[in-house]
């Protein structure tokens, strides 16, 4: 029997923070991509609280685990940027300063792209079809006009990578204006009809090569 491997690496949206068990936006989309593809979907969750674009790049260059599951994966999501956010927001004394959020912004975008570019070389040459995608961040900051220029600019730089075997699930604009319906009570992570979004944006992207 023919058995597809997904590996999902990223934050806490990834490790499905906020949500009870089995309802984040891996297990679900897991699901998605069984019914789809016809076949078994065996997942490995790599998912950190907490994590940043440029600790999420140093883990998949640096540990063996990350590179063998993804050299294995057919299918490959990724949740990163929001903490690089929240920690900008944070160091700047928890008021977004435009100065901060653009370096912040700028070092993120860099990581991101290397994060993508070390894949591609982990999977060149492995002879498996795969794809890979990313979920947009949302703003956990919805009444600052700074913090949403931030989640703007990043996800059209996300967008600006994409290609057919890259593609992008954007969710900014299903969760702006109804933050209160699709996040947790800490405001920051989604609750279980967040994670549903997320992992139905995932599967309307398709899932060539594999079908």
């Amino acid at each position: 029997m023919l058995v597809y491997h997904y590996t999902a690496v990223g934050d806490s949206l990834t490790f499905g923070f906020g949500a009870m068990p089995g309802s984040g936006f891996v297990p679900l989309y897991r699901r998605m991509a069984e019914e789809k593809l016809q076949q078994f979907v065996a997942h490995e969750n790599l998912g950190v609280n907490g994590l940043t674009s440029e600790e999420l790049y140093d883990r998949i260059v640096q540990l063996p685990t990350y590179r063998y599951h993804l050299q294995q994966a057919h299918i490959i999501t990724i949740s990163i940027g929001g903490n690089d956010l929240i920690r900008a927001v944070k160091s700047s004394g928890g008021r977004p300063s435009r100065e901060i959020l653009d370096a912040a912004l700028y070092r993120c975008q860099t990581h991101v792209a290397n994060i993508i570019a070390y894949i591609r070389k982990v999977k060149s040459g492995g002879g498996k079809p795969y794809f890979i995608r990313a979920i947009g961040i949302y703003n956990p900051y919805p009444a600052w006009t700074e913090a949403s220029e931030y989640v703007i600019r990043f996800n059209r730089y996300l967008v600006s990578l994409s290609d057919g075997y890259f593609r992008i699930a954007d969710v900014y604009p299903l969760f702006s204006g109804r933050e209160k319906e699709l996040l947790s009570a800490d405001g920051i992570h989604p609750n279980g009809r967040g994670y549903r979004i997320i992992a139905e944006q995932l599967n309307r992207l398709g899932y060539k090569p594999l079908a």
